[in-house]
């Protein structure tokens, strides 16, 4: 089995569609979404981009 790894940059509030695009347009079968979670202002997480694990057939 081969497995690909995206990295999908996004902003939480704003970018919904495009990851819904993103994984509509994957040919491979998603096996996890791993995020990126770091500290704000305050401590308050936030997610800047996504690890998408996906295996090829």
């Amino acid at each position: 089995m081969k497995y690909r790894v995206h990295r999908f940059d996004l902003r939480m509030t704003a970018d919904q569609s495009k990851l819904e695009q993103f994984l509509n347009n994957l040919k491979g079968e998603v096996i996890a979404i791993i995020p990126n979670v770091t500290p704000e202002v305050f401590m308050v997480p936030n997610v800047n981009f996504l690890l998408i694990v996906e295996k090829v057939i």
